[in-house]
C-alpha cells in the first residue's frame, strides 16, 4: 500500500493541507458552503455528530465545510494539535482572553501590543476585575519578576506592532511555565512561514487572518492555534457567544494562504531592503526592523524567526507635519488601515494600529506620533525604493 503523502515543506502544505477532505464532483477547489443547517434522516446519527462523536456539520455558527478546510491548513502550518477560527482577529483575541481569565485572576503582558488589545488590557479586562500588570516589551528581567509573582496567562505579541520589538519567546515560555500559566503569543506579523511559537513551548498562538494570512486584503477572519483540550474551550466560548468566521471570508483566506510562501519570502527581501534605504536616509531619523543589525532585538530574532517579516516602521524629521507631506507623495502604497496584503500599505499608527488609544497612551506604549508603519508588498524593491526616495524629497531640509 502506498504511504499517505506526508508534505514537509510549509510551501507545499500552504496550497494543499486541509483541502482534499473537504473536495466534492471532482472539483480542484475546495467548495464555498453557504447552508446553515445539514439536514439528518438517522436521528441517533445527528446526535453523534452533534455531540462531536462523528464528523459532520449540524449548524453554520459551530462549524462549516469551508471554514474547516481553512482551519485545517493553518494548523498544518503550525503544527498545531487544533485550531478554531473567528469572523475578524480582534474576536480571536478577546474570545480566547475570556475564555481563561475571570474576577481575581492576574495576566502579565507588554506595554506595546496592537491598538485594539492594549485596549482590552486597559478598559476591558479591569472591568471584571482581571488584574493587568503592562511591563516594557525588552525589559525582560522586569517581566520574569512579574511573572515570577503568579498569573494566569502571560500573553505576548513579536514582533510587535508598530515598533516592531523583538521578545525573546523561549526566555518568557521558561519562566511562565515555572509558575503554571498559560502563554499565548500573537503571530500575526511573524506568520507560520517566519516563526512558531508552539514549537518554543507556547500552549496557543493568534492570528488576524485578515492580515498576511489572506494576504489581498479582502476577507476578515482570525484563528487560533494549540494544545486540543484549550481550544475546545476556545471553541465552545465563540459557538455560543457567536463570533464566528463566514464562509465566504473562509474561502477568500484559504485562496489567498496557497500563495503564503511565496508572498512572505518576497515580503521579507522587500522589507529588509526598504528597510537598509530608510536606515541610510539623511530625511529618516529611526528604523524600526529587526533584520537590521542595529535593532536591539536583533539577536533575538536571529534565533526564533525564520525569517523577519514583511512590517518595518519608521520615523522622520519633522515629526507628523512632515509625514503629512511625505505620505501624500507616496505613489506605490495604499495610505489605509491594514497590514500584509500584496501592495505596499502605509499609514501612521493614530490613524491605524492605535486609533482607539489616546496621544498619552500611545506614548506610555514608546510609540512616536510622527511614526509610519510600512507593510511591505511584493512589487518590484526598486520601485518601492525610488517611490519612498521621491516622497521623502518633499520634506523640506531642517
Amino acid at each position: 500500500m502506498r504511504e499517505k503523502a506526508n508534505f514537509t515543506h510549509l510551501g507545499t502544505k500552504s496550497v494543499w493541507e486541509g483541502e482534499k477532505k473537504q473536495l466534492a464532483h471532482g472539483a480542484t477547489q475546495v467548495p464555498t458552503v453557504f447552508s446553515v443547517g445539514y439536514s439528518y434522516n438517522d436521528l441517533d446519527h445527528w446526535l453523534d455528530v452533534a455531540l462531536g462523536k462523528e464528523e459532520g456539520h449540524i449548524y453554520g455558527r459551530m462549524t462549516n465545510p469551508t471554514v474547516q478546510a481553512f482551519q485545517d491548513k493553518v494548523k498544518a502550518l503550525e503544527n498545531a494539535e487544533s485550531c478554531t477560527s473567528f469572523s475578524s482577529g480582534m474576536a480571536a483575541i478577546s474570545n480566547t482572553l475570556y475564555t481563561f481569565l475571570k474576577p481575581g485572576d492576574r495576566i502579565v503582558t507588554i506595554k506595546d501590543t496592537y491598538g485594539g488589545t492594549n485596549k482590552i488590557f486597559l478598559e476591558f479586562l479591569p472591568n471584571i476585575n482581571v488584574d493587568v500588570e503592562l511591563c516594557d516589551t525588552t525589559d525582560h528581567e522586569k517581566m520574569e519578576k512579574e511573572v515570577e509573582k503568579g498569573c494566569k496567562i502571560l500573553y505576548l505579541e513579536t514582533p510587535t506592532n508598530p515598533t516592531l520589538k523583538v521578545v525573546d519567546l523561549k526566555r518568557m515560555i521558561k519562566m511562565a511555565k515555572s509558575v503554571g500559566a498559560l502563554v499565548i503569543v500573537d503571530n500575526t506579523f511573524a506568520t507560520p512561514i517566519n516563526q512558531n511559537p508552539l514549537q518554543l513551548g507556547a500552549d496557543l498562538i493568534i492570528h488576524s487572518a485578515t492580515k498576511f494570512l489572506g494576504g489581498h486584503a479582502d476577507a476578515l477572519g482570525g484563528i487560533v492555534c494549540g494544545n486540543e483540550d484549550l481550544v475546545d474551550k476556545i471553541f465552545h466560548y465563540r459557538e455560543i457567544n457567536g463570533a464566528c468566521l463566514d464562509p465566504m471570508s473562509a474561502y477568500l483566506l484559504l485562496r489567498g494562504m496557497k500563495t503564503l510562501e511565496l508572498r512572505i519570502e518576497r515580503q521579507n527581501e522587500n522589507a529588509m531592503k526598504v528597510a537598509k534605504f530608510l536606515e541610510s536616509h539623511p530625511k529618516v531619523t529611526n528604523v524600526f526592523y529587526p533584520g537590521l543589525e542595529s535593532n536591539e532585538g536583533h539577536e533575538i530574532a536571529k534565533k526564533q524567526m525564520k525569517g523577519f517579516g514583511g512590517m518595518l516602521s519608521f520615523s522622520v524629521k519633522g515629526g507628523m507635519d512632515a509625514v503629512k507631506v511625505f505620505m501624500p507623495q507616496l505613489k506605490h502604497a495604499h495610505k489605509a488601515a491594514n497590514l500584509g496584503a500584496v501592495e505596499t500599505t502605509v499609514g501612521p499608527p493614530r490613524t491605524t494600529s492605535h486609533v482607539e488609544n489616546t496621544p498619552e497612551e500611545r506614548k506610555a506604549m514608546g510609540i512616536p506620533e510622527g511614526l509610519v508603519r510600512y507593510s511591505a508588498g511584493i512589487e518590484n524593491v526598486e520601485d518601492l525604493i525610488k517611490d519612498l526616495d521621491q516622497a521623502l524629497s518633499y520634506i523640506p531640509h531642517q
